[in-house]
């Protein structure tokens, strides 16, 4: 007797699952109060740059200010205040959903999901550079700026003395990102689909040769 099993009309091997990501947990306040705060850190020094763009001397003797008042320097000041701004601005990603999820209005990659690694790293790698690079304001007074007024190098003190605080509180801030979007990584289901659910259960049909018994 010759039989040949096959499966039910219909059928369909289960497709591979799909990933699934797990939505992140909302970031704490304080994590936004100090993003927030770091877009402010550095307002004073791009505004006391672009008052020398304009031709101010911002707290220069006439002498010290010379070499502040060329065409090259002032392209600098303007480029540097601008970027430190938006350098400062990126903090924010790290307690907004397009921190977490590329606006769709990017072309080509808008709407993907943004890998924890791809903010966390330079994030971090961001925020030793800056705390390395203003470690030493502080110390600012203990020198001597023969280029500027006195009252000038009080001012000029004054305003640099936030940015000791940009690189570690965006390392705070990296550090709660992380831990609120590591959970949030692809996922898989081997939950099979209701259509293939009940075929599965369904014995195979048994097909027999005419003229034999099974």
């Amino acid at each position: 007797m010759r039989t040949r099993k096959e499966h039910p009309t219909g059928s369909t091997p289960s497709p591979t699952p799909s990933p699934i990501s797990a939505p992140s947990s909302p970031p704490p306040r304080w994590a936004v109060r100090a993003a927030q705060l770091i877009t402010l850190l550095a307002l004073p020094t791009g505004l006391w740059r672009l008052a020398m763009v304009c031709g101010f001397p911002s707290g220069y003797t006439e002498a010290g200010f010379v070499p502040f008042d060329t065409p090259g320097s002032k392209l600098w000041m303007l480029t540097l205040s601008v970027a430190c701004e938006l350098l400062a601005l990126l903090s924010l990603g790290l307690v907004r959903p397009w921190g977490e999820t590329v606006p769709r209005w990017i072309p080509v990659i808008g709407g993907r999901p943004v890998r924890p690694l791809a903010a966390v790293v330079p994030a971090a790698a961001g925020a030793l550079a800056l705390t390395a690079i203003w470690a030493a304001m502080p110390l600012w007074w203990a020198y001597p700026h023969t280029d500027m007024t006195p009252t000038g190098r009080l001012l000029v003190g004054v305003i640099y003395q936030p940015l000791v605080l940009w690189g570690p509180l965006l390392g705070a801030v990296t550090v709660s990102y992380y831990r609120r979007t590591k959970g949030s990584r692809t996922a898989h289901t081997n939950t099979p689909c209701p259509a293939n659910a009940a075929t599965a259960s369904e014995p195979m049909a048994t097909v027999v040769a005419p003229g034999h018994s099974a």
